[in-house]
């Protein structure tokens, strides 16, 4: 329920407010109680919805509706790195992003590839690292800074690799492209952030390894996104150097806020790849 009287904790400075101030008495901080919100906001963000969690369901979910968009598409591939791979129709319905989706200016779907998955050993791959460095990034960044972070680097990631595609051949769509790798390279260099500012450095030396590694194994790997790999790397390292860390600063209300703007933005990007491609086959 909207709090409409009392105090409320700045999430700036820390600080009791009154609920209905304009700005903070103490850091100027704007709207310090949103409206009566903030309360409400952070109740959910910080303690009901576990946005780790929500990755990991998104991924999982959307992978099995796109194998049954497209069953007939789960078994056509060869390979064991192929297996239960979903069509590019299913895929573009949730939104691919690179190809058509591109060349028509869909551009959320940066946001929606990155819940995308083209194959079984792929998800896989990508939901154990989500597992492994979430929680890291959670208790460090807090649960919005890390959950903004993911998106922005996945964002970032498929937004380059789009970009250096087209460039590469001007006159052939950009390559159709999904997958969290680029969020997971932003987690890595988000931690990678924290080791170095607090002098941690064999947790340091550890990430960098993971880095390389996963880095080396693009490059070895058929098929691998590499662009939106570095790109992913670079995005959640400048978005790491802008953030504050948990344990010095809760985490604002616009972050609280920028969190549940971009899943509402990531469900309205799927419904609405979902309307066009569907609409554009049975207008054929």
């Amino acid at each position: 329920m909207r709090q409409t009287q009392g105090s409320v904790v700045c999430a700036n400075c820390g600080k009791l407010v009154g609920i209905n101030e304009q700005t903070c008495p103490y850091c100027n901080a704007w709207r310090p109680g949103l409206f009566g919100w903030a309360p409400v906001i952070r109740s959910v963000v910080g303690n009901r919805l576990d946005l780790i969690s929500l990755i990991l369901m998104a991924c999982v979910t959307l992978y099995a509706v796109a194998l049954l968009l497209e069953p007939e598409a789960a078994f056509s591939g060869g390979g064991f790195f192929s297996l239960l791979s979903p069509g590019g129709r299913a895929l573009y319905q949730l939104g691919m992003t690179g190809g058509v989706a591109w060349d028509q200016g869909w551009w959320w779907t940066v946001l929606t590839a990155n819940y995308l998955h083209g194959s079984l050993l792929h998800i896989v791959f990508n939901m154990m690292w989500i597992r492994n460095l979430g929680p890291a990034a959670t208790e460090v960044y807090g649960p919005a800074r890390t959950f903004v972070l993911f998106n922005i680097a996945g964002a970032c990631g498929f937004l380059v690799s789009n970009v250096m595609t087209s460039l590469s051949d001007p006159f052939a769509f950009a390559t159709p492209t999904i997958g969290a790798s680029g969020g997971i390279f932003g987690l890595l260099a988000a931690l990678i952030v924290y080791g170095r500012k607090r002098g941690s450095s064999m947790m340091e030396r550890q990430l960098w390894q993971w880095a390389i590694l996963l880095f080396v194994f693009g490059f070895i790997m058929r098929g691998v996104n590499n662009w939106a790999h570095g790109a992913g790397f670079a995005g959640g390292w400048i978005a790491a150097q802008l953030m504050g860390f948990i344990d010095e600063q809760r985490e604002s209300s616009a972050m609280l806020i920028a969190s549940l703007l971009l899943i509402a933005a990531t469900a309205a990007g799927i419904v609405l790849s979902f309307v066009k491609v569907t609409g554009a086959l049975l207008g054929q």
